[in-house]
């Protein structure tokens, strides 16, 4: 295979146009690739190919993200869970398709405009880092098996997003002004209920309830709440209500004044370790994909990992990812799961 080529996911927006600017000034041979998931159009992205010269191909991924993340996806809603459906495709789908793609023009690296780094011991061994930036990625990517770091490359991982669309400006890249994409690709509009339902999949109206299973009022369906959430209950209470668990055995949104929500304790499952880890190692842990994270121990228990964490952490929700890290370095990840029990 060919270290000087690699495979760039254009998904059309800024982020990726202005990575294959960069790796086409750092000597890369690049080759654009679309990933299409049966939404929206390649046209931005051969658009930006076009504007840098480098060949462009479009990839079928619509299968395999239906078997492998929306069906999951739709599945924990209805479950009672909360997914994280990016987390779940880097893995299983899009990193696959670029690295299938590289197969076929032998190229060695493929890239992404993840905010996100790579780095390399002194033996040469990678691993996966935060990106310096706000925007750092890197949660997103700790299910990414470890034996792919060597072929991936990650070029804004010290960049912020004002000095990326910065750079696209000065690149004329067409797509420099375009808008962030949304966070869930596959539903457009972000409403992922009504995406639920429209697949023939809508559960029943069932109560509100709180810890001692008092009747407070009817939700519209388990699928449409999370642990922690606030906003959207439509019940008029003295105190703020929160949504502190979800039973879809009996088809229950529990609702409390959310003094519950903060525990000491988190259990997760089918670890993903990308460095070693090791029973009753002292992390830095992070439960969603957000800015805070907690101080923790991790308790390896067969193939999942109680977390002891050291300051209360707010929510630990199941369909949610645990990530662990060394100050920037990321050591692993796996799935939250209520009590120790089963995904």
């Amino acid at each position: 295979m060919n270290k000087n080529r690699v495979v760039m996911g254009l998904s059309g927006g800024v982020d990726s146009a202005v990575t294959a600017r960069l790796l086409l000034e750092q000597g890369y041979e690049v080759y654009g690739h679309w990933l299409d998931i049966g939404l929206g159009s390649r046209g931005d992205a051969e658009a930006v190919a076009k504007t840098l010269g480098i060949p462009f191909s479009v990839g079928d991924i619509r299968e395999s993200l239906e078997e492998l993340v929306c069906r999951p996806f739709e599945e924990d809603y209805l479950a009672g869970r909360t997914p994280i459906p990016c987390a779940r495709c880097n893995p299983a789908v899009k990193f696959p398709a670029l690295f299938q793609r590289a197969e076929e023009v032998g190229a060695y690296y493929v890239a992404t405009g993840h905010y996100a780094r790579i780095l390399r011991d002194e033996n040469g061994e990678a691993f996966l880092y935060r990106g310096e930036s706000l925007k750092d990625q890197a949660y997103m990517l700790a299910r990414l098996p470890k034996d792919y770091l060597n072929r991936i490359l990650f070029p804004l991982g010290s960049f912020e997003k004002t000095h990326v669309r910065a750079l696209a400006h000065g690149f004329g890249i067409p797509v420099a002004d375009k808008p962030d994409s949304m966070e869930i690709c596959f539903v457009p509009d972000q409403d992922y209920a009504g995406w639920i339902e429209a697949r023939g999949h809508t559960p029943p109206p069932g109560n509100f309830v709180d810890a001692e299973g008092r009747v407070l009022g009817r939700h519209r369906g388990i699928h449409r709440y999370t642990i922690g959430q606030r906003r959207g209950l439509g019940i008029a209470a003295e105190h703020r209500l929160f949504v502190s668990a979800l039973r879809p055995e009996t088809n229950e949104v529990v609702l409390s004044d959310g003094e519950d929500l903060y525990v000491h304790e988190a259990y997760c499952r089918e670890i993903n370790p990308l460095a070693a880890l090791a029973d009753g190692q002292e992390i830095s842990l992070r439960l969603r994909h957000s800015k805070v994270t907690y101080p923790a121990v991790l308790h390896l228990e067969g193939d999942g990992a109680r977390l002891d964490i050291k300051t209360a952490a707010r929510a630990p929700t199941p369909g949610q990812l645990a990530v662990f890290y060394d100050g920037d370095k990321v050591l692993g990840s796996g799935w939250i799961v209520k009590d120790g029990g089963p995904l």
